[in-house]
Formats: C-alpha cells, sequence, structure tokens
C-alpha cells in the first residue's frame, strides 16, 4: 500500500520547509503503486462515460476538454517554431490560441490538427503513465503542466479555470488518501480518452448544419486543399485509436494484477 512520505521537518527557514516539499512531492510522484481493483479501474470508466454522455454534465466538463484542446494548439505552435501569442477560454466552452508566423505551409497545418486530437494523445499518454504504475506522478504532471499553461491565458474566464482545475489536482494530490488518488487519476485519464471523441461528432454535426466555417477542419481543407470531412475523418481516427489502445493498456494491467498478482514474484512487473 502506497502512502504519501511525509516531508522531514527542517528549521532552516523558509527555502528548506520548500524544498521539503518539493521532495515530498517529487518522491512520491515517482514512486510507482499497484494497480487498483478491476472492479475500480472499470467503475471509473462507467463514470467517465456517464459525464461525456450525460449532457448536463458534460456541458460543465467539457471545459477540461477545451483546456487539453488549446493546449494542443499552443504545443503545436510552439514546436513547429511559431510564437504563441497566448490562449482564451470562454464559458460557453469554446476557446482561442493565438500564434504569430507564416500564415501557411507545415507549421499552421499541424498547429490546426493538434487541436481535436490533442486531448485523447494526452489521455493516451496518461494510460502509458498508468500502465507504468506511476497514478500519482501523472496527477502532478498535469498540476506542472496546468501552471505552465497559465503563463498562457489571457482572460479571465481562461484564469478561473485553469485554477480550479489545479487546485482540485493539488487538493487531491496532497490531502486524500492513496486510493482516492489512484481512482482520480484513472478517471481523468478515462474522461480524456471518451472526451476526445464527442467533440470530433460535434464538429461534424455543426459544419453540416453551415455553423462550424471557421472550424479547425475547415481551416486544414483552406490550407491544404482537401476537404474539410477529411480532416475530420482524421481527427476521428486519431481519437478513437488513442481510445482504443489506451484502454487496453488500463485494461491490460488491471486485469493481469487482478488475475496473477499472487503468483508474481515481489518486484516483477509485466512492463519491466
Amino acid at each position: 500500500m502506497w502512502r504519501m512520505i511525509p516531508a522531514a521537518t527542517s528549521s532552516a527557514g523558509p527555502f528548506a520547509a520548500i524544498g521539503d516539499v518539493l521532495g515530498t512531492i517529487w518522491t512520491n510522484a515517482v514512486t510507482p503503486v499497484d494497480p487498483p481493483s478491476n472492479l475500480m479501474v472499470i467503475g471509473m470508466c462507467a463514470v467517465a462515460l456517464i459525464v461525456v454522455l450525460y449532457r448536463p454534465l458534460w456541458h460543465v466538463t467539457r471545459h477540461v476538454i477545451t483546456i487539453a484542446h488549446e493546449a494542443s494548439h499552443g504545443l503545436g505552435a510552439l514546436l513547429t517554431g511559431r510564437k504563441l501569442e497566448g490562449i482564451r477560454l470562454h464559458s460557453d466552452t469554446s476557446g482561442l490560441t493565438v500564434s504569430r508566423g507564416k500564415p501557411r505551409g507545415p507549421g499552421m497545418v499541424i498547429t490546426a490538427f493538434a487541436g481535436y486530437v490533442g486531448p485523447g494523445l494526452i489521455g493516451l499518454g496518461a494510460a502509458w503513465l498508468l500502465k507504468l504504475g506511476y497514478a500519482v506522478g501523472l496527477l502532478w504532471l498535469l498540476v506542472a503542466l496546468l501552471a505552465l499553461l497559465l503563463l498562457q491565458i489571457r482572460n479571465w474566464f481562461g484564469l478561473w479555470s485553469i485554477l480550479v482545475s489545479g487546485t482540485a489536482l493539488v487538493f487531491v494530490t496532497w490531502f486524500l488518501e492513496p486510493e482516492v488518488q489512484s481512482a482520480v487519476a484513472y478517471a481523468v485519464t478515462w474522461f480524456l480518452l471518451l472526451g476526445a471523441v464527442r467533440p470530433v461528432f460535434e464538429l461534424q454535426i455543426q459544419r453540416s448544419r453551415g455553423q462550424a466555417r471557421t472550424s479547425d477542419a475547415d481551416m486544414l481543407a483552406r490550407l491544404t486543399g482537401v476537404g474539410g470531412l477529411f480532416w475530420v475523418a482524421m481527427f476521428l481516427l486519431v481519437t478513437l485509436g488513442a481510445l482504443t489502445l489506451g484502454g487496453a493498456w488500463i485494461l491490460g494491467v488491471a486485469l493481469y494484477f487482478g488475475s496473477s498478482a499472487p503468483e508474481r514474484a515481489p518486484g516483477i512487473t509485466p512492463w519491466a
């Protein structure tokens, strides 16, 4: 059973205390933990699925997907040499990422493509960390990423969204029991994997009604000369692929331990 490792008390002043806290965070973030029960893993999947499918809950939690979407645009811009000017998150769950650079070319294509596939790929990375046993490390990594994203936020609602999300994760990782921390890590991962798919369908519904002429798919169509429907299909292919692979990683590890944990030697894991 994993527990939070308390920091050593120190009388050397505030800087030493901060060092102790950071040391505690680092130690627990890089310490692998055993996966939870199969029931909990499947239960968190069911909870995430309900949140994604039930419209009133989705309307609130979709902000998390928007954060991942706009952060992915920003990362795409930075990786392709564009200058990131800022990110805005809006109360209607829309967002806007502004970058400066060439108006056409591979950089713009990658930046535009990254948004809809970003949440699924982030979820896939989260599933990989869970596969390795770093459930708590995943939560702290998300806190760090939100802190970096905060530097690029350019409106009050976006600031509030990031602060609320980050505060909730810090509360979970610092104050709650290991079992709850693990459950939250799995729930967040399932939500990213499942929640990445629904916006793609919503996008195509809006496009079919003529309501999304400035969407990422239509921007990609103008940049490449390939129809917007093709790009919607690509978004769907990537997000469904991430869900399939990420879900297989999560369920595979859980089922492995659930069926053979009593027989495995101490310290031996299936991913070693």
